[in-house]
């Protein structure tokens, strides 16, 4: 028999917003780790989207809050301010009928409104690194003394993002006493690091949820250019009997350019990521469920959060830099006994990944070849048929009918009459051209034996590492004049030169993580990043190029002020 709430020993309060959410019995993170930490137990738990941790922390937390108490109670830092946005809102859910006071903090929100409420009280704040660093140390209006519980929430998304050394100082603002629990979907090297050096004797729980599992996924991929990705996506798509699609994309600007490209070649689309207002991400993420839009474009980090059990596909549109992120991409479809499809397009230099991913998932990835231009006529001619299968089935055609009879009084032929109907009704298709594939760099048997040479390659590597390592090794850091010209060569992305280089100990980790802590940006949305002998390169998005280059911001690198320009 389940457990149930009450048997965990919560406060009536507890009990009574649960029962208004419907939430009769706890999920299996949420037995494991409530008893713990209302035990004082310090927890790391490994676990996915939709596993229930954020009631797993919110509800002992709220257990145990101290009415009356001064000062700061409990943080939880959340990578984005989407996910602290959600996580505030739920938090305010379980506790609406206990006294207390809470809010979400982030960059972008009005520093008067957060002073306010600050001097006022707060006893929970949900907040993202870079806004609370700046509150802690800049603005000294966040004191952390009396913190009695920390929450780690999506460390691993934290460590990507370039925000470790901010965790680590606002860690090292709080009471030892404090009570820490550390939630994380993967936990590489770093963050087994963060907890061991921060943590007193943690108790791990490891869930294994339904996105682990990709029985049930026909896994494919592709091996295609760079040049050519976008026409095989198209390609692909239009050769699937697609009910609803995931694409993954690495950074936001990519996850805009594509969705709007994918628009104007008439599929209904949407970009989901960190730009986006709460309101207008429900709004987008409704549309999907009630299928008007059949194709959500996102970045991992938007797409954390997204529980849809009919997802036909997911496309790997980018390769994930960690294996562990292929398979929670991949467990958005596949699930509720459904099957589902995986399909991932690979460059020829990045093949070794496909078998670390196998090994990964215990699974086989099958190539398949990218569709021609006649396989794509065929599809359209079998779908139109199809249609006009079905409205002969139906018989609805009155109004039409009468027309057909008009022309056909008049002396028109009335197969000619069908075949110009089809004409006009066909121009859809028009407006889709079937786009070239330009000619491939990489021949079969090179692709073998990159294949065979690259199986050892980007093991043990921190997501710091990989995220810079680019499909030749060379890529990390970048001197040829193609990578290091002054010019970006994404789209959407803008160069800028900062005057600090390898003479100087940079590394492309504090590059991320100091820009995205000095102007407020996520350090998942910066580029590529070349560094030279006495000066380095980075890509940020168009859009975020002015927030970066602010007159009066001053970013710092090993706490040296470090001049940054457009390239």
């Amino acid at each position: 028999m389940s457990q149930t709430f009450s048997q965990l020993g919560l406060r009536p309060e507890l009990l009574s917003a649960l029962q208004d959410l419907e939430h009769e019995t706890p999920t299996p993170i949420q037995t494991d780790i409530i008893p713990l930490m209302l035990d004082g137990k310090d927890v790391i738990a490994q676990s996915q989207t939709g596993s229930g941790k954020t009631g797993g922390f919110a509800l002992p937390i709220l257990e145990n809050l101290l009415p009356g108490k001064n000062g700061i109670q409990a943080l939880v830092l959340a990578p984005t301010r989407e996910l602290a946005i959600q996580v505030s809102k739920a938090i305010d859910e379980y506790g609406k009928y206990i006294n207390y006071r809470s809010m979400a903090i982030y960059g972008g929100q009005s520093y008067s409104e957060q002073f306010r409420n600050l001097r006022n009280g707060l006893d929970i704040v949900v907040g993202t690194p870079g806004r609370l660093i700046d509150l802690i140390e800049k603005k000294k209006a966040l004191d952390l003394s009396n913190l009695r519980y920390l929450v780690l929430d999506e460390a691993d998304e934290m460590l990507s993002m370039g925000f470790v050394d901010d965790i680590e100082r606002i860690l090292q603002q709080t009471p030892a006493t404090r009570q820490t629990a550390l939630f994380s979907a993967t936990l590489p090297k770093p963050i087994r690091k963060l907890a061991q050096k921060y943590l007193k004797d943690p108790q791990a729980i490891t869930i294994k949820s339904k996105e682990l599992t990709v029985d049930t996924i026909e896994q494919r991929f592709y091996v295609v250019d760079e040049r050519n990705k976008f026409a095989a996506l198209t390609r692909i798509i239009e050769m699937e009997d697609i009910n609803s699609a995931l694409i993954f994309a690495r950074t936001r600007a990519s996850s805009r350019q594509l969705a709007n490209e994918l628009v104007q070649r008439g599929f209904t689309t949407e970009a989901l990521n960190g730009d986006l207002s709460q309101d207008a991400r429900m709004q987008i993420l409704d549309s999907f469920r009630e299928k008007k839009i059949s194709i959500l474009v996102a970045t991992d980090v938007a797409a954390r959060g997204i529980d849809i059990d009919d997802i036909s596909h997911v496309f790997n549109y980018d390769l994930p830099d960690q294996s562990e992120v292929y398979i929670h991409r991949v467990g958005r479809t596949g699930r509720a006994g459904r099957s589902g499809i995986s399909i991932t397009l690979v460059p020829a230099s990045k093949l070794y990944r496909i078998k670390r991913i196998e090994g990964l998932t215990r699974s086989p990835m099958v190539e398949h070849q990218i569709p021609t231009k006649e396989e794509i006529i065929e599809k359209r001619q079998k779908n139109f048929e199809n249609k006009i299968q079905v409205w002969l089935n139906r018989g609805r055609c009155r109004e039409e009918r009468a027309i057909v009879d008009k022309f056909v009084a008049e002396g028109v032929d009335a197969a000619e009459l069908a075949a110009v109907m089809m004409k006009m009704s066909r121009t859809e298709d028009n407006k889709r051209p079937i786009q070239e594939l330009k000619k491939s760099r990489h021949k079969t048997e090179q692709r073998k034996n990159t294949r065979k040479r690259s199986r050892s390659k980007d093991r043990d590597k921190t997501p710091y590492e990989n995220k810079f390592d680019g499909a030749p090794k060379k890529n990390k850091y970048t001197h040829d004049n193609a990578g290091s010209g002054r010019e970006s060569q994404e789209p959407g992305m803008t160069r800028l030169r900062l005057n600090r280089g390898r003479k100087h100990g940079i590394k492309p980790g504090e590059i991320v993580s100091s820009i995205a802590h000095f102007a407020s940006i996520p350090g998942n949305s910066i580029g590529k990043i070349v560094i030279n002998d006495k000066s380095s390169f980075v890509d940020v998005p168009d859009q975020l190029v002015s927030q970066v280059l602010e007159d009066h911001l001053q970013i710092k690198i090993h706490k040296n002020d470090v001049e940054i320009r457009k390239a």
